[in-house]
């Protein structure tokens, strides 16, 4: 492709078509112009095609973001009256459930880790309260129409069990 075609006196050269290798290096030449433009042309493609990727994405986020927001205000609406899954019972005088505030009928919301949406059987709460002796739970409780918020420690005390109450649950 680069070599003369001309010998070192500037006269073409005898073992060589010129016409032909001239035709030659003129079609290649356009050939890699063109291959060129092309490459250009799907590079450009390529960076649109990414572009309109990239905002069809925030365009998702944003709206995933804004219906996680409006969901959350409807479930706060809608939750304004919570569902409860259990009920207190009974309590012991100077238990660990007496002494968080816990009452006779309070309807439980949330006790700990476990709400209307995993709550499966007595079980649960069970569970956590045994990996919870002796650490703060959160137990959301309605009593009187009214959704409270206690700290229970289950604790081990003088009498039965690390509550000292009686929980059962609620028909669904």
């Amino acid at each position: 492709m680069s070599e003369p075609l001309v010998d070192c006196e500037g006269y073409p050269r005898s073992d060589v078509d010129l016409y032909q290798v001239r035709t030659a290096r003129h079609n290649i030449i356009c050939l890699q112009n063109d291959h060129k433009a092309v490459m250009k042309q799907v590079e450009e493609a390529l960076h649109q095609l990414h572009a309109r990727d990239k905002e069809k994405q925030a365009r998702d986020m944003a709206e995933a973001h804004k219906e996680a927001m409006s969901r959350k205000l409807n479930q706060s609406e809608s939750q304004d009256p919570p569902q409860a899954f259990a009920k207190v019972n009974s309590i012991s005088p100077g238990s660990p459930a007496s002494i968080a505030g816990l009452q006779v009928d309070d309807e439980i919301v949330e006790f700990g880790s476990v709400n209307t949406q995993n709550f499966q059987s007595l079980h649960n709460i069970g569970s956590v309260v045994q990996h919870s002796e002796g650490k703060l739970l959160n137990v959301t409780v309605i009593r009187s129409g009214e959704k409270h918020q206690l700290k229970l420690v289950p604790t081990r005390w003088a009498g039965k069990g690390l509550l000292g109450c009686n929980i059962i649950p609620l028909q669904r």
